[in-house]
């Protein structure tokens, strides 16, 4: 039985076991249901914001595949070393959604909306320290092992991305308070008008384009950049992303009840951002872990070949594509309990936490036995080479078990962060991601007792498979441990 359902069950008068087991049955999907109609809502924005975050990286991909695959090789690699320093600084600043949601579910909303500021000052720090080591990628390309040609792009495209970074910390923290007090949809909106100028700026920037002038002007030229035009479209989208958010945060009255219609730009609160701090730095630790103990594959793939790091970036792609699903739910379902959790709600907080994980586990099974079953046209919606084809090909047998123990995982973390519990999950992380995960793929892949299936990219896959199968199984046992100690 799941914790906190005995909370909602109501009173029953046959007690015979057959209509007892009936009415627990009947109780629990109708508790089912009530969950998910509360957790979809939520959601779906959310869902559909991040589809358009990672259609940054798809199209890059795509157009990329068709440019040269040294390019693609060099793109695999930059957004490696994107995602490692980001991601760590963007769960650092993403600490004010369970602050901001408790402090929203108790109804203290000036306080919330101070939040907003004091992550803006936060931000704005981890971006100038982020930025500096994008633009120093040596320790980055010499793990990597890769030729001087690849080597040059993958620091032009970082270079670009340096000056994406400050925008893009900013906008999380737009994103962050907007899923605090359940307001997903005016960050969708602003990530889908981020795709729409993604699209064609990517495609001018790597292609280049020659537009003749009126006669005697002579043309307009833009000098094709392959993967370096990817960062530089980046940056320039973000930047409008953030212009946007600020916009919006100033003049939509909703955010009046904030304060954050008030004039003037409080000074950095020392007592508030420690506070962020605590919450965040293990929350940033945890998804640093979890995504560089995948996009490290990146950098130890490249020293097989171009081609093999071209294969694992479709099938990383791929899965990535995939995980907007459970994000998404794991977004709306911390929403709720950390808003439950501020109302001082717990029996509610536990029934939703629990339902959304098994919503999430399930959604995630039958997406990954889909994709499964689709791999060959799929794989051929991303490219007709089939060289990288036949490198990405074997890497999919291990998406379908990837994806569901992701998923778990992914969301018994969520909403252990509702309730400020971060530093637990962070060892389970470092312990399962990096040590079974990526440890175990480059032990499994330089030993010469390997089988065939688990040589090169597949070791790595696999190992990384096993290691996400004991984080979801220890999350979700120490979130049912949580449960039952609060109730």
């Amino acid at each position: 039985m799941p914790p906190g359902l005995r909370d909602t069950w109501p009173p029953m008068t046959d007690t015979t076991p057959s209509a007892v087991g009936t009415a627990q049955h009947t109780t629990y999907l109708s508790s089912l249901r009530d969950s998910a109609a509360r957790i979809l809502p939520m959601a779906w924005p959310v869902l559909i914001g991040q589809l358009a975050v990672l259609g940054f990286s798809t199209v890059d991909t795509i157009l990329v595949a068709r440019y040269a695959a040294p390019d693609l090789a060099a793109l695999s690699i930059g957004m490696a070393v994107y995602i490692t320093i980001f991601i760590g600084f963007m769960g650092m600043v993403l600490a004010i959604s369970p602050v901001a949601g408790q402090l929203f579910g108790a109804g203290k909303l000036h306080a919330a909306g101070n939040q907003v500021y004091q992550a803006i000052w936060l931000a704005l720090a981890l971006s100038a320290l982020g930025s500096t080591l994008l633009m120093l990628p040596g320790p980055f390309l010499a793990l990597a092992k890769t030729d001087p040609a690849v080597a040059d792009k993958v620091r032009g495209y970082l270079t670009a991305l340096a000056f994406s970074l400050p925008a893009a910390m900013l906008f999380t923290v737009y994103r962050g308070f907007n899923t605090a007090v359940s307001r997903p949809k005016a960050v969708m909106v602003i990530q889908l008008v981020g795709l729409a100028l993604k699209v064609p700026l990517s495609a001018l920037f790597i292609y280049g384009w020659t537009l003749p002038l009126p006669a005697g002007l002579g043309v307009w030229h833009v000098a094709p950049l392959g993967v370096v035009g990817c960062g530089v479209a980046t940056a320039l989208v973000m930047w409008s992303q953030a212009l946007i958010a600020w916009v919006v945060l100033h003049r939509d009255p909703f955010y009046a009840r904030f304060g954050l219609h008030d004039k003037g730009f409080p000074s950095p609160n020392r007592t508030a951002i420690l506070a962020q701090l605590r919450l965040g730095v293990p929350m940033g630790a945890s998804i640093m872990i979890e995504v560089t103990g995948f996009s490290s594959m990146a950098f130890l793939i490249s020293r097989q070949s171009s081609e093999a790091v071209a294969g694992h970036q479709l099938a990383a792609n791929l899965v990535s594509l995939m995980f907007m699903v459970p994000l998404a739910l794991a977004n709306g379902t911390a929403t709720l309990v950390a808003q439950r959790v501020g109302a001082n709600d717990l029996g509610e907080a536990r029934r939703i936490g629990w339902h959304g994980v098994e919503i999430g586990v399930g959604v995630a099974a039958v997406l990954g036995a889909l994709v499964y079953l689709l791999r060959e046209p799929v794989l051929h919606a991303y490219t007709n080479n089939p060289t990288i084809i036949a490198a990405a090909m074997p890497l999919l047998v291990w998406v379908w078990w990837f994806h569901v123990a992701d998923a778990a995982q992914t969301m018994a973390n969520f909403v252990l962060r509702s309730h400020r519990i971060t530093l637990v999950p962070l060892v389970f992380y470092v312990t399962s991601l990096w040590g079974i995960g990526l440890g175990g793929g480059y032990y499994v892949t330089t030993s010469a007792w390997a089988p065939e299936m688990l040589r090169g990219a597949s070791g790595y896959w696999a190992l990384c498979t096993v290691g996400l199968v004991a984080a979801g199984v220890t999350l979700c046992g120490y979130l049912a441990w949580v449960h039952r100690r609060e109730a």
